[in-house]
């Protein structure tokens, strides 16, 4: 009996190989957002790793869309070359997929990087304004960003709009709109963050139109055959903020839109937050999230072992499970994932001899390895 973990699953014409995508990791190493040899080599090492479905980091629409000046981008020709390139990398030598994670920071926007401290990057340092739903500052070090004027709205959806069309050119095979972690689309959904009085704010189904808004007008312009999904935070973990009750009433409202995925985090829009962490903390939330639709549903949040994802898929609690730091740590998760299921992957044909099976073959008779007769 094969381990759910490495089941086929197919997204729209995209049939992947196993469950196991690699989630988004933020590297803040793009020079004004082009992708370098070091985003090639970080992605790249997913495409030989066996992972059915690689997802860049969050990838931003605009300039003053970025968390940080050093964000991977994708609104410039340059930008859309280097990310070519690694999608390139995907089609020569991965048998999973490659996918861009569109993004907004709206009030997150204009940061220092963590590794040179954090906090606000003022405009007279090299930052930029950023733009809201509402004037409600991210944080006390934090001005407050610039309520997006209504008939703006219009202009920013495009910039999501601009970048798919960026990433087809480019070659990836699937969309995920970041809609997670306080950036502009959970800043729309949150009413902690949304204080807007027009067809944006107020009762949930204003609150989730810029939500449902992006995705149509990416969906208009992305290939039929190929995927978009959404990352959620499902829960803003502040009382009165964004809830679980909510993200499946998005989650639905998507879905009878043609919705390939919900991915399902947590938490990221305000200090406020109190999360209780642990081994799988979740996947509750994913599993209320797959109760209501029949989409496929990610799974994500301290998931390292591979018993225990297997076990959650086993469960009905989501249908595919994404990891960022596991992956970090162990490159090879896929590959140690199959040993320890019992399960079967290809390498790729540079790397078959790291098989365990093959490691008591000496090789010697191997062209250019022959000894020489005495």
């Amino acid at each position: 009996m094969v381990a759910r973990l490495f089941e086929p699953i197919e997204l729209r014409s995209l049939r992947l190989p196993n469950r196991i995508v690699v989630a988004p990791m933020t590297q803040f190493s793009a020079d004004e957002g082009v992708a370098d040899d070091w985003h090639l080599m970080h992605l790249g090492q997913y495409a030989a790793s066996g992972a059915a479905l690689t997802l860049t980091e969050s990838c931003y629409v605009a300039s003053n869309a970025r968390n940080a000046r050093s964000c991977l981008s994708l609104y410039s020709d340059e930008q859309e070359a280097a990310v070519g390139r690694i999608a390139q990398f995907f089609t020569d030598h991965s048998d999973g997929f490659f996918g861009v994670q569109l993004a907004h920071a709206g009030r997150k926007a204009s940061a220092r990087e963590p590794f040179k401290g954090g906090g606000y990057l003022s405009v007279e340092e090299g930052g930029y304004e950023a733009f809201a739903p509402s004037a409600v500052p991210l944080a006390d070090d934090f001005p407050p960003p610039t309520a997006i004027p209504a008939d703006a709205v219009a202009d920013v959806i495009q910039h999501f709009v601009d970048g798919a069309k960026r990433a087809e050119r480019a070659g990836a095979k699937a969309i995920e709109l970041h809609g997670a972690h306080g950036y502009l689309i959970h800043q729309f959904l949150s009413p902690l963050t949304n204080r807007r009085n027009d067809e944006y704010g107020g009762d949930l189904a204003n609150r989730m139109r810029f939500a449902i808004d992006v995705y149509e007008a990416v969906r208009a312009v992305w290939p039929d055959d190929l995927p978009i999904g959404i990352r959620v935070s499902a829960t803003d973990w502040v009382d009165g903020g964004w809830s679980v009750d909510e993200t499946v009433e998005l989650a639905k409202a998507l879905e009878a839109l043609g919705c390939d995925y919900m991915h399902v985090s947590s938490g990221g829009r305000s200090p406020a937050q109190q999360i209780t962490v642990g081994p799988g903390y979740q996947v509750p939330f994913a599993e209320a999230v797959k109760a209501a639709v029949d989409m496929p549903v990610i799974a994500v949040g301290q998931i390292s072992d591979p018993q225990q994802a297997e076990t959650i898929l086993q469960n009905q609690q989501a249908d595919m499970i994404a990891l960022a730091r596991p992956m970090i740590y162990d490159p090879r998760w896929v590959w140690h994932a199959a040993e320890t299921l019992g399960e079967h992957v290809d390498y790729p044909r540079q790397y078959e001899r790291g098989r365990p099976d093959r490691w008591g073959a000496s090789g010697i008779n191997a062209p250019g390895n022959l000894i020489p007769e005495k």
